[in-house]
């Protein structure tokens, strides 16, 4: 009788093929983390344009519904140490109104691409961790019921930054 012998064959991938992947993946993952990153800042600064443009459309609409019940006090706040959009201030903080800037107040946070509050009148958006120095944040001033970027060259500084032009 004639024995056949049946080889087993074996299907591995080799070293070559097994390194060859390692490596693209890495060169993969070199590319798109950066991007990811990037992204990701441009969502955080998209945010606090968003917030910009929410408090301000708070503020005109507060200011048209006192106008309308004859009230021309102004306002002269839009929050507190805690939470830098919380209420409306008509004078000192002890003159706090029970009318929500926004629905869920932002709280105060030196964090980057947070807000942080200053004083009454005052707040800056931090674009860096702490926001120490000046070029680190884009400071902001409620002047006559209107929340102004009060840089210097609205244009071509940080205002520009959250999509704020001179004309805003």
């Amino acid at each position: 009788m004639n024995t056949i012998r049946i080889k087993k064959i074996k299907k591995a991938f080799t070293l070559i093929e097994l390194v060859f992947v390692i490596v693209v993946i890495g060169i993969l993952a070199g590319v798109a983390v950066p991007r990811l990153a990037a992204t990701r800042d441009d969502a955080e600064i998209t945010k606090g344009a968003t917030m910009l443009s929410a408090v301000r459309n708070a503020l005109s609409i507060e200011r048209q519904k006192r106008i309308l019940s004859g009230n021309f006090t102004p306002i002269t706040g839009v929050g507190d140490a805690t939470n830098v959009f919380n209420h409306f201030w008509t004078g000192t903080p002890s003159m706090e109104t029970n009318i929500l800037v926004l629905e869920y107040p932002e709280p105060s946070s030196s964090g980057k691409y947070h807000w942080s509050y200053i004083d009454a009148s005052h707040t800056v958006f931090c674009l860096t961790k702490g926001c120490v120095l000046p070029e680190d944040t884009i400071k902001f001033q409620l002047i006559n019921g209107r929340f102004n970027c009060i840089q210097p060259h609205a244009n071509s500084g940080h205002c520009s930054i959250l999509g704020i032009t001179s004309d805003d």
